[in-house]
């Protein structure tokens, strides 16, 4: 439905068609501009909330069908409860929630308004952000419709502001956002014979309609460059890799890059060490990380982030052809470091090494995060709720932290330390790409410190989070689209000027 979305920012007046939103507090208490515009209707509410037991609790609603002396066909009463003890990321839910109760109607107005008096602008664009994103569906491969779906509508949502052209400019900001997060659970949500390695590239490639400058490497290229360890993977395949380089140079020409990169294997077999069969469609969505750098990138170019920024990622597919590379085998990574393969569903990890390296060496970039669906022992730790955290850099770590609070995109530290990096040295070569059964998240991300060098980096492990995870006020896709939005807010609180 993002497709069919309009936000637009007006002011205080009486809306003469569609659904009508209100906000109340936990004592159902009303702004000024609520009241005046709802009139008689005001004591209708009072009525019915005292009927239907509503008492203004944060995101509960009352509806109203026809009310009287309004011309619209129904009046949503959503509640707030007590706005002092927000989160930074409630408004966001709440445009959200909003917009579950109302999307059915063509026409929305929210009267963006508390007690005692206007949201400010910002708050009023983050609702409807959140009206944004809990629009999207992915649906474009269904040629047939349940019997009880409504027919599919263009939905206009007309938030109203004390000052429209503040509100319109924090909006665009994160409209931006919104794009990058729909565009990245989209290419999650792709499935693999239309998503391979080259037509992923080739998606990623049309960001430069952002002037977000684009170099792919292909087979050759990455041969010369001696990425090994990601083309081992995916030798495999009948598609050729691909590993995609995206800048964005919104800062000074002096100014160090901000890296970030993304795991993108975009069907995972686990290759001759093949998975069980039950669940692995969901293979399809090991390519998140790169994903969400893809989503982040055009968010940065989109509302022209002042910094440089780096976005590369990996795209490969791991299947178990006649050709595909064996346990036993020992390869060569882009760093000189060998690496001995011990189970190739442990692949992700071979894949990021070179492109870490390959940006490191190249970029230098000030700091680097990488993102990657890369263990389900991480699943196992943390659930579905967090991402794991690991990181060589307290301060990032910190940062990182601090911007999943902002956007309820979380993440929890992990550990690193010399003993669970023992535990991946090879009796034949420099390391081995698995460290045993135990702390399988964390021997991962070792493994990828190895290849970092004294770069302040940080690794997400979003395996639980990226896809197939609990569903929330503004997601209701199997893709999340999960680090858009942290990453950005990143970048925006921590390095822009």
């Amino acid at each position: 439905m993002s497709e069919g979305f309009r936000i637009r920012f007006g002011t205080f007046a009486p809306p003469a068609k569609g659904v009508l939103v209100v906000f109340c507090d936990d004592g159902l208490r009303m702004g000024p501009q609520t009241r005046a515009i709802l009139g008689k209707t005001a004591a209708v509410v009072t009525r019915a909330a005292a009927v239907d037991n509503f008492k203004g609790k944060l995101g509960a609603a009352l509806d109203i069908v026809a009310p009287a002396d309004l011309a619209v066909d129904r009046l949503v009463v959503v509640g707030l409860g007590k706005p002092k003890d927000w989160t930074p990321n409630d408004p966001v839910k709440l445009g959200g929630a909003v917009f579950g109760k109302v999307g059915s109607a063509a026409e929305v107005t929210m009267l963006a308004e508390l007690a005692t008096g206007a949201m400010d602008a910002e708050t009023a664009a983050d609702l409807a952000l959140g009206a944004r994103l809990r629009a999207y569906t992915f649906d474009r491969y269904k040629t047939k419709k349940k019997d009880d779906d409504a027919p599919r509508k263009a939905v206009t949502l007309t938030v109203a502001v004390k000052d429209p052209a503040a509100a319109r400019r924090f909006g665009a900001e994160r409209e931006a956002v919104a794009d990058g997060v729909v565009l990245a659970r989209d290419l999650v949500n792709e499935p693999p014979n239309v998503l391979f390695p080259v037509a992923f590239a080739e998606r990623a490639a049309e960001l430069r309609k952002l002037r977000v400058g684009i170099e792919i490497l292909d087979v050759r290229a990455m041969k010369r460059l001696g990425m090994n360890a990601l083309l081992a993977v995916g030798q495999g395949s009948a598609h050729e890799s691909r590993v995609v380089i995206m800048r964005w140079n919104g800062g000074k020409p002096t100014d160090k890059p901000i890296a970030f990169v993304g795991k993108g294997v975009c069907f995972d077999t686990g290759g001759i060490s093949i998975k069980p069969a039950a669940g692995m469609e969901d293979m399809k969505g090991d390519m998140a990380g790169a994903a969400c750098v893809v989503g982040l990138m055009h968010a940065l170019a989109a509302r022209k982030a002042k910094i440089n920024a780096i976005g590369a990622i990996g795209l490969v597919e791991n299947m178990p052809d006649g050709a595909a590379q064996r346990p036993g085998d020992i390869v060569t990574t882009m760093s000189g470091q060998t690496v001995e393969i011990i189970n190739t569903d442990a692949e992700g990890r071979l894949v990021l090494a070179d492109v870490l390296h390959h940006v490191v060496t190249k970029y230098k970039p000030r700091a680097m995060v990488d993102l990657a669906t890369l263990t389900g022992a991480i699943m196992v730790a943390l659930g579905q709720e967090h991402a794991g955290l690991f990181a060589n850099d307290d301060k990032l770590a910190e940062n990182l932290t601090k911007a999943g609070l902002a956007t309820a995109e979380r993440v929890w530290r992990m550990p690193l330390a010399p003993e669970y990096d023992k535990l991946i040295d090879s009796k034949f070569a420099d390391m081995k790409n698995t460290g045993g059964r135990y702390g399988g998240s964390v021997t991962a991300a070792q493994f990828l410190q190895r290849y970092v060098g004294k770069t302040p980096w940080a690794h997400l492990d979003i395996a639980g989070t990226a896809l197939g995870s609990p569903q929330t006020e503004i997601n209701k896709s199997w893709s999340s689209g999960w680090g858009v939005r942290l990453l950005d807010r990143l970048v925006a609180d921590f390095y822009e000027p």
